[in-house]
């Protein structure tokens, strides 16, 4: 699924064909430690597709981080918890220079790596760090390399942050900023399992029966796969009309636009920026390949707006006293004709 490799119309159907087996490989081996949560595990995956950065908000217990560590073990790729709190500080996540001392008593400043130097990064808890230590991810998750003391390491590819949070605790957080926010394609809430569901998890985590989730690809092919399957994503084609719903989107979730709708105006202090489009577009992507295509349709589009855009909202305080969320104002414009 290389570049090189897509020359021609039969090539392409093949890498979709690869494309597509590959990711309900991956979602059927997750599948195996997670009961539930189909939408949150396809997102999860269709933002690791599309090269972003997910985060997961859910309340404790439900198994966020037990989704993540199941994602790196079907993907074969390196992973590295960091767990947030207000005492962490920066060099905790990226890494620091130690000074060394060699052989011939020559002292030199050696960098150790961070946790961030791994394909899977898991951020647990990031509301509980403080914003010095939040900003820390800031350069690796837009430009996947990190600098320290004017030094600059690239990070390994594919390289993805995979942040979870806690919305309903407020004693010890720190909200995120919006520029942090806003490099998350997607932000995936997390449910509480049906009573089926819920069942289902008592008896794979109570008995003695163990549920191994095995990697889907060889353990030497595990990056090329993964960075074939991005690779493909950016193949698929956006016509000019759509291209159009998605502008006209993001222009009704903007407040000071013509074509923001009444509630908009009302509720919302700003709206998405082009960064929010991309993420739209790259999702979409994604779900296409799913159903076989290599063109984006309406339905690609309306299915992915609210986790990559819910994030990218900033309400007033009309709204909060009005019960109104960002999600209320995206489903008034996915539904408007």
């Amino acid at each position: 699924m290389q570049d090189s490799e897509i020359r021609d119309s039969a090539s392409l159907e093949r890498s979709i064909d690869d494309f597509r087996t590959s990711f309900l490989k991956i979602e059927q081996e997750v599948g195996k430690a997670i009961v539930g949560m189909q939408d949150v595990v396809r997102g999860t995956l269709s933002a690791i597709c599309a090269r972003g950065h997910v985060l997961l908000e859910g309340v404790p217990g439900l198994g966020k981080t037990s989704l993540v560590k199941s994602i790196s073990q079907a993907l074969g790729l390196s992973f590295k918890r960091v767990q947030f709190t207000p005492d962490l500080m920066p060099s905790d996540v990226t890494g620091t220079q130690i000074l060394t001392e060699d052989e011939n008593g020559a002292r030199r400043f050696v960098f150790k790596e961070g946790p961030v130097f791994a394909n899977i990064v898991l951020a647990d808890e990031i509301n509980r760090a403080t914003a010095k230590t939040q900003s820390s991810l800031l350069e690796a998750m837009e430009e996947r390399q990190v600098t320290v003391l004017d030094q600059t390491h690239l990070l390994p590819k594919p390289f993805f942050v995979l942040a979870t949070q806690n919305p309903i605790e407020l004693e010890g957080t720190y909200p995120l900023p919006e520029a942090q926010l806003d490099r998350f394609l997607f932000k995936l809430v997390v449910p509480a399992p049906t009573s089926q569901e819920l069942k289902e998890i008592l008896a794979r985590t109570t008995g003695s029966s163990v549920h191994e989730v095995l990697p889907v690809f060889p353990s030497d092919q595990a990056q090329p796969y993964i960075l074939a399957m991005q690779n493909i994503v950016r193949h698929v084609v956006i016509s000019e009309p759509m291209q159009e719903v998605i502008v006209r989107v993001i222009a009704a979730l903007t407040p000071t636009s013509p074509f923001a709708t009444p509630k908009v105006k009302q509720y919302l202090r700003f709206g998405p920026g082009p960064r929010g489009a991309q993420a739209v577009v790259l999702a979409a992507k994604v779900a296409a390949l799913l159903d076989g295509r290599i063109n984006l349709s309406f339905e690609d589009i309306r299915g992915v707006i609210k986790p990559a855009l819910r994030h990218r909202l900033i309400v007033n305080f009309q709204a909060e006293a009005d019960a109104i969320s960002p999600d209320d104002l995206i489903e008034e414009v996915r539904n408007a004709k």
